[in-house]
């Protein structure tokens, strides 16, 4: 848990009942894990909506109005009138 050591833990527990009490370290202690329970519930709702949006097909693009196109994408080349003499 975040690299911490057993004694790492232990010292952080002494310094907080030094700090605030023993009366009060219950109410920390609960508020705490309610402030973490409540970020986990939010962060698993996220990757949720993140992962139902990632999740919905496509949808299909509307067809379009048809314009006749030449069938070459080469420009049309026009022959020259001929003159009659």
């Amino acid at each position: 848990m975040f690299g911490l050591q057993p004694t790492h833990l232990i010292l952080i527990l002494v310094v907080a009942l030094l700090i605030f009490g023993p009366s009060r370290l219950p109410e920390i202690g609960k508020a705490l894990g309610q402030t973490m329970r409540e970020f986990q519930n939010s962060t698993k709702e996220i990757t949720r909506s993140i992962e139902a949006e990632v999740q919905k097909p496509a949808n299909e693009p509307k067809p379009t109005a048809s314009a006749e196109m030449p069938q070459s994408s080469e420009p049309k080349k026009e022959e020259p009138p001929t003159t009659s003499a």
